[in-house]
């Protein structure tokens, strides 16, 4: 049985190390959707408070929290990310360059 886009997603995503980040648009590109990083927003915001999947570590390309996220996800979300050891700007941007994971 093939896997569903979101289980690629999820897949993906979980890949990622602790204290490093992707993009949407980075993980659509490597799963072969080079224009699907709005459904990687979307898998992402279905994912089950329990799956374990990091989703907090998927950011905009601007190294940013998606401003979709409103409310206390956005709080967590950046909150995880500090935990991890990354590091926000004073306009609440991450630097892509220090933190950003291309996968092994």
């Amino acid at each position: 049985m093939d896997e569903t886009f979101y289980e690629r997603v999820y897949g993906y995503v979980t890949q990622v190390p602790a204290g490093r980040v992707v993009t949407y648009g980075q993980v659509a590109l490597e799963l072969g959707a080079p224009a699907a990083a709005r459904a990687v927003g979307y898998a992402l915001h279905n994912l089950p408070g329990t799956s374990g999947v990091p989703w907090w570590r998927v950011v905009n390309v601007r190294g940013g929290i998606s401003h979709g996220n409103r409310g206390p996800a956005v709080d967590f979300q950046r909150q995880r990310l500090e935990t991890e050891g990354v590091r926000f700007d004073l306009a609440g941007k991450i630097r892509l360059r220090e933190y950003r994971w291309v996968g092994e």
